[in-house]
């Protein structure tokens, strides 16, 4: 009887195997199409020291995914940002010719008329806005009517806020990281398990600190709340204005100026000769501008590498003496402890990247940051030129750069020996610059849907998956049960 079983199996797992070669047949698909073509769009950081204009792009027929929106090109516009041609506006359109020639290269030229185009403009400009409004309305106009002359979807310039910065780096941070949705090898969507990365942006005249948070922030001008593939995200956000790295240093020239008459945060033997009227022009600076100053005045100023006195100076920058909340960062600004992974990216990279690569100091705890820029501001110029060849142009203020960033994320953001193991200093993620940009673009073209997407795209791939799985098996089961009946069949003859 058992015999008899034993020799129906090949049968049955052969018309197994043909019904699972049937059940494939029938799996839906879809006709094999050529790969999509590319869509394209454009975005010019106008930042306060130079204008980048990067060049995105994406499947044309995946518009409403995510993890495909990568960078496929950028250019560094020559020259200072559009907000230093406040007198000569015309030469801030001018200045952007060169990229944008550039552009027309690089998207195919029959994507021009539909790829967007913007400018956002950041605290450069709202520094000049401040100043002279006049001016600031100039300046854009100008860099719109040059805009405006290329085949390109332009879709305005605008100057962008401090929460807009903020809030547009955390997103692209997150997006590029994949944290919001990752597309998985099985062919669904999924949420990935980790949390969201903090981002922490320092440019030329502002700084941006951005986070998620659970509870509600005390002061709701530093609360946003974002829907993003079907979640909902609070986010703390500040933008200290003044505080970027420019900024800072013409703050910490003027105290230099009036409090020691030499630069300690400067290397010794090295001296600059300092015009007033540039020194205090700034808004950053006017409430430092002694009464009755000549602005074309110029002073000799040396440097006298003294990590101490440098730190002293740093140090002014912060106020810490109010706090009208239960936690607060610096200046009576609420900010709840940092906490979990972050990004720092701008010039916090470039600082610290001087620090790890071109001084080879160890940079990862605080206290190894800390003694990197001690080392730093012990320099002279002799050996820091020495150290640094054909790297002149910012050389002398690394050791105050290097101090600020240490100092601000310590004392003024809270980040401790623990929460700074956390803090990854990069200016890429996925082959793409981390800024505002990218989360700019994502916004305005509705890259980044408010529900989530499909579960599925393409064919039923998990179906295909384990019919194949299940057609092999049943394939292998009935070869090795043939094998046995062969094997035994010629035991059977031998006897």
């Amino acid at each position: 009887m058992a015999g008899k079983l034993l020799s129906l199996l090949p049968p049955l797992l052969l018309a197994a195997v043909g019904l699972a070669g049937l059940l494939l047949l029938c799996v839906p698909t879809r006709d094999v199409r050529e790969p999509p073509a590319l869509k394209y769009g454009i975005v010019l950081d106008a930042g306060s020291s130079h204008t980048s204009m990067f060049i995105y792009k994406w499947p044309a027929d995946k518009e409403n995914d995510t993890g495909i929106v990568g960078q496929h090109s950028s250019c560094d516009v020559q020259g200072g940002g559009i907000s230093s041609y406040a007198d000569d506006p015309a030469g801030a359109g001018q200045s952007l010719v060169e990229c944008l020639e550039q552009a027309l290269k690089d998207v195919p030229k029959d994507q021009h008329s539909r790829t967007p185009l913007y400018l956002g403009a950041t605290a450069g400009m709202r520094l000049l806005n401040l100043t002279s409004p006049e001016a600031c309305a100039g300046v854009l106009g100008a860099v719109t009517q040059t805009l405006t002359q290329y085949p390109f979807d332009f879709r305005g310039a605008r100057i962008l806020s401090g929460q807009d910065e903020g809030v547009f780096g955390w997103v692209t941070a997150n997006y590029l990281l994949e944290n919001f949705i990752k597309y998985g090898w099985v062919g669904r969507w999924f949420r990935p398990r980790r949390g969201t990365t903090g981002a922490m942006d320092l440019g030329g005249a502002s700084t941006q600190i951005t986070f998620e948070t659970a509870s509600p922030a005390e002061d709701p001008a530093n609360e946003v709340h974002l829907r993003l593939y079907g979640q909902k995200y609070r986010v703390y956000t500040h933008s200290f204005l003044c505080y970027g790295r420019d900024q800072v240093l013409q703050r910490l020239l003027a105290s230099a100026l009036q409090t020691h008459g030499f630069h300690p945060c400067w290397p010794r033997g090295y001296s600059s000769q300092v015009v007033l009227g540039e020194v205090y022009q700034s808004p950053c600076t006017a409430g430092q501008r002694p009464s009755g100053l000549n602005s074309s005045t110029r002073v000799s100023l040396s440097g006298t590498s003294d990590p101490i006195l440098c730190r002293s100076l740093v140090s002014g920058l912060f106020n810490f003496s109010s706090c009208h909340f239960s936690l607060c960062s610096f200046n009576g600004v609420f900010q709840p402890p940092v906490a979990g992974s972050f990004i720092a990216f701008s010039a916090f990279y470039y600082t610290v990247d001087f620090l790890r690569t071109v001084m080879g100091l160890p940079v990862a705890t605080l206290q190894q940051l800390e003694a990197a820029s001690v080392t730093l501001c012990n320099q002279t110029w002799a050996e820091l030129q020495a150290q640094a060849p054909g790297q002149q142009a910012h050389l002398a203020s690394h050791c105050a750069t290097a101090v600020f960033v240490h100092q601000l994320l310590s004392r003024g953001y809270g980040f401790d020996e623990h929460t700074f193991g956390g803090v990854a200093f990069q200016k890429k993620a996925a082959d793409t610059a981390v800024g505002w940009a990218l989360g700019y673009m994502l916004n305005l073209t509705n890259l980044i849907p408010a529900d989530p997407p499909g579960l599925r795209k393409g064919t039923d791939f998990s179906s295909w998956v384990a019919l194949l799985l299940l057609f092999a098996a049943l394939l292998l089961a009935a070869l090795l049960l043939v094998l046995r009946q062969v094997r035994s069949a010629k035991a059977t003859s031998a006897i």
